[in-house]
């Protein structure tokens, strides 16, 4: 059983069934069971065809280990981390989130989304998963349980935000036929919203466009529809709905670090002189709002863990991620796409005046967004631009791969976990000044 090219900083995703496959998901169950210790686990998926055995032979092997599954069936990402609080166990769902049909993955975590990553717990499952492998369990099964949390979770998302404050908007939602087309009618249903869901089926061979809405293509048809229809907002859900990208009435996409701006004002006026998060590619924008409302801001690594990590060390109350993550300490601090877009739809309601002209005052820098460069040594160069950074009189900081700073613009450059990649992002006053300081970064190891 190799399981190296499957098991990753936070997950574990391959294809099926040559690299994850029943056998390999029935030994990955018993591991799991045995690290997290409980009486019970809870299971869930997304659309994808090969869901439903896998997930039937992951719970097979933590039964084996004497450990009863709840099973609550399809569900999005957010909604199985809800059901690890509400339930109290630890969770499996299994989804390959944006990834293309061919795959399907696994992300675990303790009770109360508590993440499990590579330093937390995944490498002493994949180390337990090779043993089962090699001699699978046998014996008496414990208990399997079928549950739909999906009303209590509805409930949930809902007491983020004041329903009687929404006022009648017209949404297009892209669910790509990923989960979101389970999310949005389920928590739109009986609100003031006129709501169209694109391509709603539940279909993991995606027969649309992928479900990826970091790619600009994959927002094409949501912004063609959106203009048409002259609706107020749109939605762009990715495969597992745990995040969500949002589009304004002139069919134009609002970036992470904005949105994460956005949400970041709307709980600092429920929650004056909280503490919110915000990762190392955000744009500066974000922690100037934060000051300006009062709040506390606090810069984390990029990455799920690190962020709920620092959100329970510091009790912050939200924090956003530039690709489209965004966590909530009131959701177990587990990150929600239908949460952040209730948020967002309370502060439209409240607005007098279309999205565009609510989201400008947010959108201060120009940015270049992230480019990835392939270098022979990641490590090495990140050295060589830092040492050319210093002689330029750039204020250096090492959180997350290396932020150099300047009176007018900045930039970070990070290694990628998985590729020899290199990860560029830079911010400045006007597009002219970031596509100039852009280009000299980029020739420093492009040459």
């Amino acid at each position: 059983m190799d399981t190296r090219a499957i098991f990753k900083a936070y997950d574990v995703r391959g294809t099926y069934p040559d690299q994850l496959n029943e056998e390999m998901c029935r030994a990955i169950g018993s591991a799991f069971a045995d690290f997290a210790n409980s009486p019970r686990v809870v299971v869930a998926r997304d659309m994808r065809p090969s869901g439903p055995s896998l997930v039937a032979a992951f719970s097979e092997g933590v039964r084996a280990r004497g450990v009863d599954v709840v099973d609550i069936g399809l569900a999005s990402t957010d909604l199985l981390y809800y059901a690890t609080g509400y339930l109290d166990a630890p969770g499996a769902m299994f989804t390959a989130s944006h990834n293309p049909a061919a795959y399907n993955g696994i992300k675990m975590c303790l009770a109360g989304a508590k993440p499990i990553g590579t330093e937390s717990g995944l490498a002493e499952i994949e180390a337990n998963a090779q043993r089962y492998f090699a001699a699978p369990a046998s014996g008496e099964l414990a208990a399997l349980t079928t549950d739909d949390v999906t009303s209590a979770w509805v409930h949930h998302v809902r007491s983020f935000i004041d329903v009687t404050r929404l006022r009648p908007l017209r949404i297009v939602a892209d669910a790509a036929n990923g989960m979101g087309g389970f999310v949005a009618p389920r928590v739109f249903a009986g609100l003031p919203f006129e709501v169209e869901v694109m391509y709603p089926e539940l279909d993991g061979t995606f027969p649309n466009h992928p479900a990826d809405p970091l790619n600009p293509d994959n927002l094409v048809d949501l912004q063609r529809r959106l203009v048409e229809t002259g609706a107020d907002i749109g939605l762009a859900f990715d495969g597992d709905a745990d995040r969500v990208f949002v589009i304004d009435e002139t069919g134009r996409p609002i970036s992470g670090s904005t949105t994460t701006a956005l949400v970041a004002a709307s709980l600092l006026e429920k929650n004056p002189g909280a503490t919110i998060l915000y990762n190392v590619i955000c744009s500066k924008a974000v922690p100037d709002i934060i000051a300006e409302r009062g709040g506390v801001g606090v810069r984390t690594r990029v990455g799920h863990s690190f962020i709920k990590q620092v959100m329970a060390e510091t009790n912050a109350v939200f924090g956003g991620e530039h690709s489209g993550h965004y966590y909530f300490r009131d959701n177990f601090r587990a990150d929600s796409g239908i949460i952040t877009a209730m948020v967002i739809l309370e502060m439209l309601s409240v607005f007098n005046g279309p999205l565009s002209q609510m989201v400008a005052p947010y959108e201060r820098y120009a940015a270049s967004g992230e480019i990835n460069t392939r270098v022979n040594d990641p490590l090495a160069t990140v050295v060589e631009v830092r040492t050319a950074m210093l002689a330029r009189g750039a204020r250096i900081d090492e959180l997350d791969g290396l932020t150099a700073e300047f009176d007018d613009w900045w930039f970070n450059l990070r290694p990628s976990n998985t590729e020899p990649l290199l990860r560029l992002n830079v911010e400045a006053g006007s597009d002219e000044a970031c596509r100039r300081y852009t280009s000299d970064i980029l020739a420093l190891f492009t040459a």
